[in-house]
């Protein structure tokens, strides 16, 4: 049934009675919880499962670089077929696929341990002024869980762009950097209970058991997903008073089909800002869910158990961030503040707020460390949430998940690179101190670059909408 909005009152919010689109919001929120609880089992039990199949520090770096590699190129893709079938149809698809992915994570422990892999490849060396042979070896269990990442990247990639395109169909522009907030609270979510639950787990079934059960909860979440979600003008829960407010606090609709080309994107600034701040910031979440376990275990010489209670401490306060950070702006442009005040003031707070994390690796206690590196973790989601919201605020809709795809896709690639040096460094020195110090300046950066490219939100630089 198709509900034709009566005309909401502005400024009215009596006419928001209606609470459905937080029920989509929370259908987001479990998404996104088990996105990440299915991408961070392998960062808890890093210490194990090297232990049992032979990795170095070195061997871990490359799993979670290919890991991020294809979980950027998943970021475009799934962002682009996301605009293409539309969410009701796609965002089922990925999870299905990753969640068979996830599961294969446990089909590693049918691999022989004492089998090697050895792959020598060109390299060109400035020393010599020529090529050179190089040589990459690692267990084969190593390539097993590289290529069982490269199936969860490719397919995970498609999540956030499709929430991002939910939440701009569903929600007026006042509250979609508090709706992407609380989708994104998942995130934490997903990485409190994955500490807690995981080491249980492992000592109770094994490592191999653990991916088998915490894949399977995709396919728990994709019932509740069939019988909960449709489109706003077609959901048979939608009062028409809650339509009326959706879409009076939305962007004129579009009437015609809009086309948005791919390559079209880039005449835009707001998707070169958004583009640039997704390199310079984006890879600092990866590198927090990829290696925090292993920054406390090996800084404070914790036990798997007590690295996962402080981890998922952790995560605990960064669940805060985006939820305060979307409604910090929510309340700013309740206050008649503008678009590109609230979000560019939101912005700046998360940036200086992230930049003590440098201070890190010198914290005396364990305790202190987790607080300084989960205020960043909170400003980082604050952040984000904001962030994603730029581009509902400057795109038209059908080109949002292929903006949000291809900020990912920059955001994860030159992840992999700082993962794979990340690990290389650790290898070598030990050291966490150059990660946490370029981390601790980035997002100023990014939101420079967004203040050059996008002097006002919503002006002349951003993408037409249909009439």
């Amino acid at each position: 049934m198709t509900f034709t909005p009566s005309p909401a009152k502005p400024g009215s919010a009596n006419l928001a009675t209606g609470r459905t689109r937080w029920i989509i919001c929370a259908l987001l929120f479990f998404s996104v919880t088990v996105n990440y609880i299915d991408r961070l089992v392998i960062g808890i039990l890093k210490k194990p499962i090297s232990a049992e199949l032979g990795w170095t520090d070195a061997d871990y770096g490359y799993i979670t670089a290919f890991f991020s590699f294809a979980y950027a190129f998943g970021y475009l893709i799934g962002g682009r077929m996301i605009d293409k079938w539309g969410v009701k149809k796609g965002l089922p698809v990925f999870v299905s696929l990753w969640s068979f992915a996830a599961v294969a994570h446990g089909l590693v422990s049918f691999v022989d341990k004492t089998a090697q892999f050895r792959l020598d490849y060109p390299w060109f060396s400035f020393a010599e002024v020529g090529f050179t042979w190089l040589t990459l070896a690692m267990p084969m269990t190593a390539v097993g869980f590289v290529l069982a990442r490269v199936a969860l990247g490719l397919t995970e990639g498609a999540n956030f762009p499709a929430a991002i395109k939910t939440v701009a169909e569903w929600f007026p522009v006042k509250e979609r950097a508090l709706a992407t907030g609380w989708f994104n609270a998942g995130t934490n979510v997903g990485a409190v209970l994955c500490p807690i639950a995981v080491p249980w787990m492992y000592y109770h079934i094994g490592w191999a058991s653990t991916f088998y059960a915490t894949g399977a909860t995709g396919f728990v979440w994709l019932i509740a997903w069939w019988f909960a979600y449709d489109e706003p003008e077609k959901h048979r829960w939608l009062s028409r008073d809650e339509l009326a407010y959706i879409r009076a606090g939305q962007p004129p609709v579009e009437t015609v089909p809009v086309k948005v080309p791919w390559l079209s994107l880039f005449k835009y600034k707001p998707v070169w800002a958004y583009a640039l701040a997704s390199m310079l910031a984006g890879p600092a979440w990866g590198f927090y869910q990829s290696f925090v376990p292993d920054f406390l275990e090996k800084r404070f010489h914790l036990s798997l158990q007590q690295t996962g209670w402080w981890t998922g401490a952790f995560f605990g306060i960064a669940a805060v961030g985006g939820i305060v950070g979307g409604w910090l702006a929510g309340v700013l442009l309740g206050r008649q503040w503008s678009i590109n005040a609230a979000r560019k003031t939101t912005l700046l707070i998360c940036a200086l707020a992230v930049v003590p994390v440098f201070l890190a690796p010198y914290a005396g206690s364990v305790l202190l460390t987790v607080l300084i590196v989960g205020v960043a973790g909170a400003a980082h989601q604050g952040w984000s949430a904001n962030l994603y919201s730029v581009v509902s605020d400057t795109m038209p809709k059908q080109a949002i998940s292929s903006v949000i795809g291809l900020g990912g896709f920059l955001a994860y690639f030159t992840g992999g690179f700082v993962n794979g040096i990340t690990g290389t460094i650790l290898q070598k020195t030990g050291s966490y101190v150059p990660v946490f110090a370029y981390f601790s300046g980035t997002y100023l950066l990014s939101l420079l670059a967004i203040q050059l490219l996008v002097p006002t939100l919503g002006g002349r630089d951003s993408a037409p909408r249909a009439p």
